[in-house]
């Protein structure tokens, strides 16, 4: 459906790729999604797999499979070729596309059929459209392993409803002008990979693709196709700041960059502001199991926040916004009744968007619907959400509760601090002592007990962390989220 509609309100334009020639239009696109379609029921498959980077075989893929009933599940390349194997094994005879780096260590994994992506476009291009079927709204359409960084990875189920919901919620048809285009940097198997195909092409954006990020890259790229919107994590817009140097990045066309995945630290949102004055910036959270964005904090609160003198107004820069429509949200506390603004709690989201089911598991919602994020996060007096940190990252320090975000929000104004995150470790005498993990900025010396004293001087003495670690680097996922658990093994192992 949302297919269709694109392409009819889209006729003539490039749905995908380059403005400057080679790209998919709109009828294109849904040729080869028909005929994509037809190789996926002739394989006899019950999943189509994908592995492979940035381009045009997602959107195809995506299109194919729902017009085929099958669920697609794409899988993060950067995984080993045991892990790959591992995850092809957790699904039921999957057909798998790949990239042709990737064939090499697929080989072997238990599947109906292996391709290349180039090769299946150019077969889904030859083949016979097709004819439609009758979707069920409630058949899975999507299947999202989650990143697996605490456990096992668990496959997430976002069926069609689910994914429509949110499109058909949060996105104007045919909003887009014709010269608008973004540019996509978050990898095919995050939720964002998927969320941004279907609302841009339902917009009318073309879709742009940035294969492997690189700030200079990204930079290049964004002039050369006069792009207008990007979506990126918070990591990467920290590399893109650190490439300006300072400098106005000169890129007048791109009016919107939305971020989300992580938390975004605040001096380098506040640069971002200056070195793009013509882009609105958007805070998307959401996660996998609410079929992508849940709240924004658009781009008129992002500057009326840093130009306000109210602490309150200018506070929210660090907020996630308000809900989206249609998502519902409470703060429970920890007897689970609604807590009051400003009071920390469990975030839980309601909505039809909303999954929260696993396949092997089933749906987590309570009775009434509700899904639990396991997000720490509290509501101001005008709604806007603040995610405070992930429940189990609380540290509980002589029977207080302390989360990392507050130590690491003024870690990060340091101005010889480039990265900070903070953890709790074991301590006889507290419970929990509070050990903070620094990267210095490029060619900065920096004493621990100095940086204890700027903590100390800006937050109560409970908060100054017991341990100051100098580092070169943070552990991240490629979607930008910080592996707290593994850094902590790291350093405490280290410290054995």
């Amino acid at each position: 459906m949302l297919l269709d509609m694109a392409k009819q309100a889209g006729e003539g334009r490039v749905a995908i790729g380059s403005k400057h020639g080679g790209g998919l239009g709109y009828d294109e696109l849904a040729e080869l999604a028909a005929g994509g379609a037809t190789l996926l029921k002739e394989s006899g498959a019950s999943r189509v797999a994908f592995v492979g980077v940035n381009g045009p075989a997602l959107p195809v893929l995506l299109f194919a499979s729902a017009l085929a009933g099958i669920p697609l599940a794409p899988l993060n390349y950067r995984l080993s070729t045991e892990q790959l194997h591992e995850l092809v094994g957790e699904l039921d005879r999957p057909y798998v596309v790949a990239d042709d780096a990737f064939l090499a260590a697929l080989g072997g994994a238990q599947c109906s059929g292996l391709i290349e992506s180039s090769a299946f476009l150019a077969a889904a291009r030859s083949a016979a459209p097709a004819e439609p079927v009758d979707i069920d709204v409630d058949s899975t359409a999507v299947l999202l392993f989650t990143s697996g960084t605490t456990s096992k990875p668990k496959k997430v189920v976002l069926r069609q409803s689910n994914l429509v919901s949110y499109v058909l919620q949060t996105v104007e048809f045919a909003s887009a002008d014709e010269d608008h285009a973004v540019l996509v940097s978050v990898p095919p198997y995050h939720i964002a990979g998927v969320g941004t195909v279907l609302t841009n092409l339902y917009a009318g954006r073309r879709l742009a693709y940035l294969p492997n990020f690189d700030a200079a890259t990204w930079l290049d790229t964004v002039r050369k196709e006069q792009i207008s919107n990007a979506m990126l994590v918070p990591t990467m817009l920290v590399r893109i700041v650190e490439e300006l140097a300072g400098k106005p990045a000169d890129i007048p066309h791109l009016t919107s960059i939305a971020y989300g995945g992580a938390r975004m630290p605040a001096h380098v949102l506040e640069q971002a502001l200056e070195a793009f004055p013509h882009a609105g910036f958007v805070n998307a959270y959401g996660l996998t199991e609410t079929s992508s964005t849940i709240a924004v904090l658009g781009p008129e609160d992002h500057r009326a926040a840093i130009a306000s003198d109210d602490p309150a107004v200018r506070a929210r820069l660090a907020s996630a916004g308000r809900p989206v429509p249609g998502v519902e949200m409470v703060i429970r506390d920890e007897f689970g009744e609604p807590a009051a603004p400003g009071r920390p709690g469990e975030l839980w989201v309601r909505g039809a968007q909303v999954s929260g089911e696993y396949e092997g598991i089933g749906s987590v919602l309570d009775a009434d619907g509700w899904f639990p994020t396991k997000d720490t996060a509290y509501l101001d007096e005008e709604g806007f959400l603040f995610i405070v940190g992930r429940s189990d990252d609380t540290i509980i320090r002589g029977g207080e509760n302390i989360a990392p975000a507050e130590i690491e929000d003024v870690l990060a104004r340091h101005p010889g601090v480039r990265d900070v995150a903070v953890f709790g470790a074991p301590d006889e005498e507290w419970g929990e002592r509070i050990v903070a993990a620094v990267v210095p900025q490029a060619r900065q010396h920096l004493e621990p007990e100095a940086l204890r004293s700027y903590v100390r001087e800006r937050l109560r003495g409970s908060r100054t962390p017991d341990d100051v670690v100098l580092l070169d680097e943070l552990p991240y996922t490629q979607t930008g989220k910080l592996l707290r658990k593994q850094l902590a093994s790291d350093v405490l192992g280290a410290r054995i």
